[in-house]
């Protein structure tokens, strides 16, 4: 008698989480995030009020020299131009260049100006992955830590 009280207790026990897992699986909220989906995001990098770069785009699949384009603040160069590194997947410089101000465009201004640059890097030091990041950073001629700024995106090399 002892044993059948137990065998169904375990039966209610087991049927009662079979419910509950089967029934929280169906009602399971939908992700509905446009950035957690396993497709590229190949939208532009910015920086907000910034820079944006317009090409290459966020986890865009690129090839040595890597054309860049886009619009900065002017206060983002120096001497109408920024420095570009490439690095790989673990972050690694495997190229390094610069982007300059488009010509006819005054560098020295709070407006956004055009920018535009070719970058190669060295495709032999990708390592195991495909991918890495380009960063842009901001001209600081005074290397005074407060005027650092860089953006940073996700590209695939081919």
């Amino acid at each position: 008698m002892k044993k059948r009280y137990i065998l169904t207790f375990l039966i209610i026990i087991f049927g009662l989480l079979f419910w509950a897992l089967t029934k929280g699986i169906s009602n399971a909220p939908v992700n509905n995030n446009p950035n957690t989906s396993l497709e590229p995001d190949k939208s532009p990098a910015q920086k907000e009020g910034k820079i944006i770069v317009t090409s290459p785009l966020i986890e865009e699949a690129v090839s040595s020299p890597i054309s860049i384009k886009g619009r900065a603040v002017g206060n983002w160069f120096f001497e109408a131009s920024a420095p570009v590194d490439v690095v790989n997947w673990d972050g690694l410089i495997i190229g390094q260049g610069y982007v300059t101000v488009d010509e006819g465009y005054n560098w020295m201004t709070t407006d956004m100006v055009p920018f535009s640059g070719v970058v190669s890097y060295d495709a032999s030091q990708l390592g195991p992955y495909n991918y890495g990041w380009i960063i842009m950073k901001k001209d600081n001629p005074s290397s005074e830590p407060q005027f650092d700024d860089a953006l940073e995106f996700k590209v695939f090399f081919q």
